[in-house]
């Protein structure tokens, strides 16, 4: 599965560019609410590209939007509906070839951010949840990446993290479970590989807390973290 052209959403500054941020949806794909994430880097200098790499699997923007509303539905009855159906149109990203494709199609807009004038070299990836897994995967695999801001994800292969050659700062919510859970052996596997890792985890918060258009936003958690992205993208680039 070779890399091949996407849609990808782009946010431009309208005064000095600080540098070049590669944004990776969560597992709805390319919905408004990431499309606004990536205007609110912008409006703080951040040349932003965000991709859509879920389209190729089936999570169209126009479904993951559905879903996303689904999800928010009054309705109990509707909003157990969102996971089978999350599940099974975004089953085929979920396959080893189907990872492949998508590093490989990143590192492409990687190319393409990395040209544009003002980056200057100055790359750095931010993702959540899927995205948050991605970010990982794109700074072990491309060393141009110069900074690292994965929210709520994990490495989806911890040997692999030797390669990471920047900075990662990992943010999660101690709600999260099945993260909180395989986290000390992160940090473990950071810590042995030498990778400036720092871990920030918020007391209360559970998963995909950032997202203000889901059900489990928490405002407190999501103003704290967004100041602590943007203090570190200031410092690493």
């Amino acid at each position: 599965m070779s890399a091949s052209k996407i849609e990808v959403f782009k946010a431009i500054p309208s005064g000095e560019i600080k540098g070049g941020l590669l944004l990776i949806h969560e597992i709805w794909g390319l919905v408004d609410h990431i499309r606004d994430v990536a205007g609110r880097f912008a409006e703080q200098g951040y040349l932003t590209y965000a991709p859509d790499i879920l389209s190729k699997a089936g999570m169209t923007p126009k479904i993951g939007q559905e879903l996303v509303e689904l999800s928010n539905d009054p309705d109990e009855e509707k909003r157990v509906t969102v996971q089978p159906l999350m599940r099974e149109k975004a089953a085929p990203a979920f396959d080893p070839e189907y990872a492949e494709w998508a590093v490989a199609t990143l590192r492409g807009v990687v190319d393409e951010l990395a040209d544009q004038p003002g980056v200057d070299g100055r790359l750095a990836v931010l993702g959540f949840c899927f995205g948050g897994t991605y970010s990982f995967a794109l700074a072990a695999a491309d060393d141009r990446i110069k900074a690292a801001v994965p929210f709520y994800g994990a490495p989806a292969d911890l040997g692999a993290v030797s390669a990471i050659g920047c900075p990662v700062l990992a943010i999660y919510g101690d709600q999260d479970e099945r993260l909180m859970t395989g986290l000390p052996d992160v940090e473990a596997a950071m810590k042995a590989a030498g990778v400036d890792f720092t871990a920030k985890v918020y007391p209360g918060a559970a998963h995909a807390f950032f997202n203000d258009a889901g059900p489990r936003y928490d405002e407190k958690a999501a103003t704290d973290a967004w100041q602590l992205s943007l203090d570190f993208l200031r410092r690493s680039l």
